[in-house]
């Protein structure tokens, strides 16, 4: 570790940012996300003068992809989707996240920074983050680098998640994807109703395909089947999983 990264950086905020008063009567953001939870809250509160606070509307850009700084983002509120576009201008939607959930970690972890690889778009008016960079995050392992493996550990199980996308990409048929990402998003989303679990994943037809890896009118033509089935319903942009077994045993045929 360099000289640098042994102390924390003077460039952090002699102020505190807008709304840090709020922040300390909450629970730090840092303690809500997989990446930090075998910190202290002591340990994790010397990183709390270092958060910066911004908050988006719908449609807005967090971050873009190609974008070269080295911050790591958190969830405060909201919900935010991440998505690439090809040079033909076609948007791809890669993930959701949403409150407690990291935003762009990897090129914090990079030795040579970034390029983003992705766009990070609001999903929601009141949408709020904090960020943390590159310099506070390291200075604050060297004091604490047995953090670092707790953490080395969380990023192996993203990659392992990741995998496992890819594996169902090509081993899985559509209806077996898209059971598997309406079990997803209702464990994040859904809340339990009379009908059922109800599940406001708030995407267009367009983006519940690219999400599942696939035409519109393939996913559509799954859907419709799962509803004649009896399911799950369909209503706007709301779905409600009557028979989450079924969903179970259709995604890992």
């Amino acid at each position: 570790m360099n000289q640098s990264a042994e102390r924390m950086p003077s460039g952090a905020m002699s102020d505190e940012p807008a709304g840090m008063g709020d922040a300390r009567e909450r629970r730090n953001p840092l303690l809500e996300t997989a990446l930090f939870k075998q910190v202290s809250e002591e340990q994790a509160r010397e990183l709390v003068p270092y958060l910066h606070h911004e908050e988006y509307d719908k449609g807005e850009y967090i971050f873009t992809e190609g974008d070269t700084d080295q911050r790591m983002y958190v969830i405060q509120e909201g919900r935010v989707k991440l998505t690439r576009q090809s040079v033909d201008k076609r948007v791809q939607l890669l993930s959701i996240h949403t409150r407690g959930e990291l935003l762009g970690e990897i090129p914090v972890f990079d030795p040579q920074g970034g390029p983003r690889t992705a766009n990070a778009v609001a999903m929601v008016d009141g949408t709020q983050v904090v960020w943390l960079d590159h310099d506070a995050l390291f200075a604050w392992l060297s004091k604490y680098p047995g953090v670092a493996v707790d953490m080395l550990q969380v990023l192996a199980n993203r990659m392992r998640a990741n995998n496992e996308r890819i594996a169902d990409l090509v081993f899985s048929d559509v209806p077996g994807r898209l059971a598997k990402t309406l079990l997803s998003l209702a464990s994040r989303f859904g809340k339990p109703v009379e009908e059922g679990l109800q599940v406001p994943h708030d995407l267009t037809q367009e983006e519940m395909a690219q999400l599942v890896g696939s035409s519109r009118e393939t996913v559509n033509k799954a859907l419709m089947d799962f509803a004649n089935r009896g399911w799950i319903a369909r209503n706007g942009r709301t779905i409600i999983i009557y028979q989450p077994g079924a969903l179970i045993r259709r995604s890992q045929r």
